[in-house]
């Protein structure tokens, strides 16, 4: 069973994971300030995206700019993957492709030290998303852990490209924001995605 086939009850089911949900888990991240770049880029083509209406769209032209601009702040030592086959353990069904991966190290021929997987929501349904990117979590928590890597907390992110949700796993207990941010916020989700980075 690839990633896209998991859901809310058998991640928990399949995977042992437990589901919290926390009210306001990233409230008191700042917002930081972004580039004119970014505003101009989301201004232009935000619209755009949600005529067009599907997920390239809002992938290409509102989440994929906004990652850009993560990697600009933090001087190119995060490394961006989309769309790439990340097959951590086939008998659990962890394997297929990622929207988004993003990796604390800056190496971006292949993944190492990932920290963030990103789920373009289905439908513009956030619930749609959680199950897929829970499961990337548990497979990225998993491929730390066999890298040796010290990254304990693995973040977690459903959007819409309009509506972001963000999750943190911890051992086998994924907390979710019951809270949902939103595209007219943008400091606000760049703070929260470098204080999952950082």
């Amino acid at each position: 069973m690839p990633y896209s086939q998991f859901n809310i009850e058998n991640v928990q089911a399949e995977l042992g994971i437990q589901v919290q949900d926390r009210p306001s888990l990233f409230a008191d991240v700042a917002p930081v300030a972004y580039s004119d770049l970014l505003a101009q880029l989301l201004e232009k083509y935000t619209p755009l995206a949600i005529a067009i209406g599907t997920e390239k769209s809002r992938s290409e032209f509102i989440i994929a700019p906004i990652l850009f601009e993560l990697k600009q702040q933090l001087f190119n030592q995060i490394s961006l993957f989309s769309g790439k086959e990340f097959n951590v353990e086939p008998l659990r069904g962890l394997t297929g492709f990622c929207d988004f991966l993003i990796s604390q190290s800056p190496e971006q021929l292949f993944i190492k030290s990932p920290v963030i997987t990103l789920v373009e929501a289905k439908n513009d349904s956030i619930s749609s998303g959680l199950g897929q990117c829970i499961a990337e979590m548990v497979a990225a928590q998993i491929f730390n852990e066999r890298h040796q890597n010290e990254t304990s907390t693995i973040y977690g992110v459903v959007t819409t490209g309009s509506n972001w949700k963000f999750m943190r796993l911890r051992g086998n207990v994924v907390e979710a924001d019951l809270t949902e941010y939103y595209l007219s916020d943008v400091g606000k989700l760049l703070g929260i995605l470098r204080h999952c980075v950082e």
